[in-house]
């Protein structure tokens, strides 16, 4: 299983929010979201704290995917 983070791309499009903008309130360094660009994983607290300042859940902003469906 793969991890997708098209929805929070399209939810921050959505809110007209940058990544920046999104790192800078999240706390966060410019590593994690180029994680997200890159679709790898990325830790609980990430995901927690991006949740937070969207207020959303987590189903709002990734999903898994089949790698195989992916190719």
């Amino acid at each position: 299983m793969a991890v997708s983070y098209d929805k929070l791309l399209h939810l921050l499009i959505d809110r007209q929010m940058s990544n920046s903008e999104l790192i800078k309130r999240a706390g966060f360094s410019g590593n994690v979201m180029t994680q997200i660009k890159r679709r790898n994983n990325i830790s609980l607290d990430s995901i927690e704290r991006i949740c937070r300042v969207l207020d959303c859940g987590v189903d709002d902003i990734l999903e898994f995917i089949d790698e195989d469906d992916e190719a």
